[in-house]
């Protein structure tokens, strides 16, 4: 028979972007589905290693990927939200939780894959509620999904006639390494684990694969999976860096481990194919999750020794900054209101250091441009937007308790001074952008603009730390020095947009520099009024 070469590969290649396509618009889905809460269930379910695992499996199920679960913990570990022990375990839960989709896949239902398309269309296209239209995309992806399935395995069937593709499922048989170097190689390629467990299980189902030579194909695509998690950690932080490395060693380990049982493990799921009458599918699933689940077992009492092992391999220190909340324990609210209080002003002030500290990246932003600055005025913005919804929602508890006329004041100006300090980050957040927006567009400034914003920024930084010093130590005298360095600002604001302003008729400076210009200076004013906002807390206005 001869062979349409072309055919082959159109239809395998459609198929496998019909089938990425299907798992990532089915994950999008469940994502919306559930509420884009994986965050916190990463942040709130990670306090031991198996409540680490049971999140890590969880939010791996809804968004139907591992390496997308993984590429999330390493953001969290390099924003400070998540130590590399708690991260161990959810890399762990995200291996079991991506076979959830090579089970579904053993589900062979490829026949119907055409009708559930339509249904999912119907879904989309004729109904406007948005939680039918968030599962129409969880059935159109569900069927996507295997009508990529059923194309793969049209364009594999023609292999079986080629003596080269033989001789090589051949050698996979008598070397396992080779085939654990094929599965790790087309996962790294595809950067999908699930697609190609997926071809693996159309291989197999063809018979153009025996279980022995499958099996260290499968380790290999676990192993060819971190490559994402790589990717994401590269300039990040020295955790992140050593999460995605956990990810690496724990799959390395795992499938050294079963290489070497090889042979009970092969007989093992021949056994379970024939006392449960498997499809071919199904069997490839069941040995794809019983490997991640004794993997997991295997290594789960030494999450410890795996975390010093990565911390020697990449040596250097971690995050400076706890971004969870240190002070706000609940016990307080009901025990002593009192303290209570004490330890959300804690908290508040640790939040305005925060926001201090990212006024401090964004000006080292402006000045350099290293990205390495914007990507941490991002990360110090998202934990104040975090620290914001954990101290409001304590002060808000610690409202319904007994508090004194004098402690409900206090309550008053902690919560508006959240309120302040969250917007300061909104704010620094939008110079980071301008900035951004200036490399962008290849905008220039001259000297003296840059000048300009540096004294601004200096003068708007003291403010701010003023303005948290008054807080702290409630002295007034620091607070009303807050409120003339305020007034400075607006001058110093109205000062400078007249000047730029002189500088654009000259020709000296651009319209695009010009807006640049003005937009950071009115940002810069803005912080100062909410610096002022809590200096008058603490004088009583």
């Amino acid at each position: 028979m001869e062979i349409n070469v072309q055919e082959m590969i159109f239809q395998f290649l459609g198929g496998l972007g019909i089938f990425l396509f299907g798992i990532k618009y089915m994950g999008d889905g469940l994502q919306k589905s559930a509420g884009d809460k994986l965050r916190d269930i990463l942040d709130r379910f990670t306090t031991n290693p198996i409540m680490g695992i049971i999140a890590g499996i969880l939010v791996t199920v809804l968004i139907q990927s591992s390496s997308g679960t993984t590429v999330i913990t390493v953001g969290l570990v390099s924003a400070g939200f998540m130590t590399l022990r708690q991260a161990i375990g959810v890399i762990m839960g995200a291996n079991i939780g991506t076979t959830v989709t090579a089970f579904i896949i053993g589900f062979d239902i490829g026949a119907y894959a055409l009708p559930i398309i339509a249904a999912g269309s119907i879904l989309l296209f004729f109904f406007k509620n948005k939680k039918v239209h968030n599962f129409g995309q969880i059935v159109f992806g569900f069927g996507a999904l295997f009508y990529g399935l059923e194309l793969m395995s049209g364009g594999m069937k023609p292999l079986r006639s080629l003596e080269a593709f033989t001789d090589l499922t051949l050698s996979m048989s008598n070397s396992p390494i080779l085939g654990v170097v094929i599965g790790t190689v087309f996962t790294v390629i595809v950067q999908s684990s699930s697609a190609t467990i997926g071809i693996l299980q159309g291989l197999f189902a063809e018979d153009l694969i025996t279980l022995k030579a499958a099996l260290p194909v499968l380790f290999g695509d676990n192993i060819g999976t971190t490559i994402t998690a790589i990717l994401a950690s590269i300039g990040a932080s020295v955790a992140a860096r050593r999460a995605a490395a956990t990810h690496v060693l724990f799959n390395l380990i795992g499938t050294t481990i079963f290489l070497i049982l090889l042979r009970p493990f092969n007989a093992l799921i021949t056994y379970i194919q024939g006392a449960m009458n498997l499809n071919p599918e199904m069997t490839i699933a069941f040995a794809h999750g019983i490997f991640n689940t004794s993997n997991t077992l295997i290594q789960l009492p030494f999450i410890a020794l795996l975390a010093i092992i990565v911390t020697k391999l990449i040596p250097g220190e971690d995050s400076l900054f706890e971004y969870k909340a240190k002070h706000l324990d609940p016990v307080f609210i009901e025990q002593s209101p009192s303290i209570a209080l004490g330890q959300a002003k804690e908290e508040v002030l640790r939040m305005g250091q925060f926001a201090l500290k990212g006024l401090e990246e964004t000006n080292q932003f402006l000045k350099t441009k290293n990205i390495k600055h914007s990507e941490n005025a991002y990360q110090i913005e998202s934990a104040i937007n975090n620290l914001d919804r954990k101290i409001t929602d304590y002060l808000v508890s610690l409202s319904t308790s007994s508090l004194s006329e004098h402690e409900s004041e206090e309550h008053s100006v902690l919560m508006d001074t959240v309120r302040d300090i969250e917007r300061i980050g909104d704010h620094f957040e939008n110079i980071v952008e301008l900035v951004e927006y200036q490399q962008a567009n290849k905008v220039k400034m001259t000297n003296t603009a840059m000048d300009d914003l540096d004294t601004m920024i200096t003068l708007t930084l003291t403010t701010v730390s003023e303005a948290l010093q008054a807080l702290d130590q409630k002295d007034k005298d620091i607070a009303l020095g807050v409120v003339k360095k305020e007034e400075e600002i607006d001058k110093m604001e109205r000062s400078l947009r007249k000047q730029h302003i002189l500088r654009i008729n000259e020709g000296a400076c651009t319209g695009q520099a010009g807006i640049v210009f003005v937009d950071i200076v009115s940002n810069l004013e803005r912080i100062g009024d909410h610096a002022v906002n809590i200096a008058e807390a603490v004088i009583g206005e």
